[in-house]
């Protein structure tokens, strides 16, 4: 492949790390890596929830106030 990662490469990189860091360390590194994608992806879901919370609330604060106004 150009400009690619090949098979082959990745192999390599993933035997050096072994020999370096260990099978275990790695397992930890790994267990702790995907624990901090879940923890982001939960808070730009509660994030993205109180966003829509708020919209909604402003849709209904937009409606009485437009209702105000034609009946005034």
């Amino acid at each position: 492949m150009f400009g690619g990662i090949s098979i082959w490469q990745l192999l390599i990189v993933l035997a050096i790390l072994i020999l370096i860091f260990g099978t275990k360390k790695l397992k930890n590194l790994g267990s702790d890596l995907g624990g901090a994608v879940k923890g982001f992806k939960e808070a730009v879901d509660k994030d993205s929830d109180e966003e829509k919370e708020k919209d909604a609330q402003h849709k209904v604060i937009d409606a009485d106030t437009k209702k105000d106004d034609k009946s005034a």
